[in-house]
C-alpha cells in the first residue's frame, strides 16, 4: 500500500493504492465522502488488492493532499465525475469498477450514469442514487420539507452559507470527533444526529459535548483526519454542498436516465442519513434495473466501510465477482 500524487487534467490528486504491481489487475476506485479521506478505505484497499485488484482511493477534490479550488462552482458533479475519468486514464486503464460512500456515492452513481463505457459496475454505500427531480433546485425543496415537518433546518441548507466552514475550522478535532460520533452505529440512538437542527442551534452545538471517537477508530487514525483537516480546512468539502443547486441546473440532460450497469447498494440499519436520503430499498431498482443486491447491515451506522469492514469487504468481493460475469 502506498500514497502518491497523480497529475490529471488541471488537478493534482493524492491517492492511496495497492495492487499496482499486479499484471493486468482490474481497477477499483474507492470514493470517500464527508468528512473523510482516501484513508477511510484502508481495509478495503488491503482486502481487494489481496484478491487481485488494483485498488485506488483518492483524496477527492477539496480534501487532504488533493488540490482545493476556491470557487464553489468548481465542485459540480460534472467536475467530480471528470476527476475520476481523468484518474482512470492517468492510471493507464480503460475501465474500472467504482465504489462510493456518503458524498462519494452520488459521484459513483453518476460515473456509471455518465460514462458506462468506462465504469463497468457501481457500488454505493449509505447514499442511494437520487434521480434529478423536475420541481426545482433541491435546497429550496429540502428547506420546505423540513419546515412543514417542524424539523428545524437540515445541515445541508446551513452549509450553503459562504462562511459555514469557519465554525468547523475553529477546532478541527472537536468537529471531527462530534461528526464521527453523531453518525456512528455504536452511538446511542438518542445521541445520534438526525441531520436537522432547531433554528439558532449550530450543527456542532446540536451534538453531545461528551462525544467520543467511535470504538472502531484508533487514536492514530483519528489524528490523521485532524491533521489533514487542520491543514486543508473545511471550505473545499463544504463546496460540494454549495454546488447542489448548480448540479440540478447542469444535469437537465440526465432527466429520467437510468443506471444500466451492474449495481450494489449497502446501508447501515442505523445510519442517520436514511432520515433524509430516503430508504433506497423502496425504489432503487427502478433507477438501477441491474441492481444485484441492496443490503441493510443490522446495527451499523453511517461509516459503514470502517464500522463493518469485514462485512463490507465480503459484499464488495462477491459483487466484483458477479459484476465481472455480468459485464462480459
Amino acid at each position: 500500500m502506498r500514497t502518491r500524487l497523480i497529475k490529471t487534467d488541471g488537478l493534482v490528486q493524492q491517492v492511496l493504492e495497492a495492487g499496482y504491481a499486479l499484471a493486468n489487475a482490474p481497477l477499483v476506485l474507492l470514493i470517500h465522502g464527508f468528512p473523510e479521506l482516501g484513508i477511510s478505505w484502508r481495509a478495503q484497499v488491503e482486502a481487494l488488492s489481496a484478491a487481485g485488484f488494483h485498488v485506488v482511493a483518492p483524496d477527492m477534490r477539496g480534501y487532504g493532499g488533493t488540490d482545493k479550488p476556491r470557487d464553489a462552482a468548481a465542485y459540480s458533479i460534472l467536475h467530480l465525475v471528470g476527476d475520476m475519468v481523468d484518474l482512470v486514464r492517468a492510471l493507464g486503464k480503460t475501465d474500472c469498477v467504482v465504489v462510493g460512500h456518503d458524498w462519494g456515492a452520488p459521484v459513483a452513481w453518476h460515473c456509471a450514469l455518465l460514462r458506462p463505457d468506462l465504469f463497468t459496475a457501481v457500488a454505493g454505500l449509505s447514499v442511494p442514487f437520487q434521480p434529478r427531480r423536475t420541481k426545482g433546485p433541491p435546497t429550496a425543496a429540502m428547506a420546505a420539507i423540513a419546515k412543514r415537518a417542524g424539523l428545524g433546518e437540515l445541515y445541508i441548507n446551513r452549509f450553503q452559507a459562504a462562511d459555514a466552514h469557519a465554525a468547523l475550522e475553529a477546532d478541527p478535532a472537536t468537529t471531527l470527533r462530534k461528526l464521527f460520533f453523531a453518525y456512528d452505529g455504536a452511538t446511542p440512538a438518542a445521541k445520534r444526529s438526525t441531520g436537522f437542527m432547531p433554528q439558532g442551534v449550530s450543527l456542532l452545538d446540536s451534538i453531545d459535548d461528551g462525544a467520543t471517537v467511535p470504538p472502531w477508530m484508533s487514536a492514530a487514525h483519528f489524528d490523521e483526519y485532524v491533521e489533514a483537516f487542520a491543514a486543508g480546512g473545511f471550505d473545499g468539502p463544504l463546496n460540494w454542498y454549495r454546488a447542489v443547486d448548480l448540479n440540478w441546473t447542469l444535469t437537465g440532460f440526465l432527466q429520467d436516465q437510468r443506471i444500466r450497469r451492474p449495481a450494489l447498494f449497502i446501508v447501515g440499519e442505523d445510519d442517520p442519513v436514511r432520515h433524509y436520503a430516503g430508504p433506497a430499498e423502496a425504489g432503487l431498482k427502478d433507477w438501477a434495473p441491474n441492481l444485484v443486491r441492496s443490503v441493510v447491515v443490522p446495527g451499523a451506522g453511517h461509516w459503514i466501510q470502517q464500522e463493518r469492514a469485514e462485512e463490507v469487504n465480503g459484499l464488495l468481493l462477491d459483487f466484483l465477482a458477479t459484476a465481472g460475469r455480468l459485464a462480459r
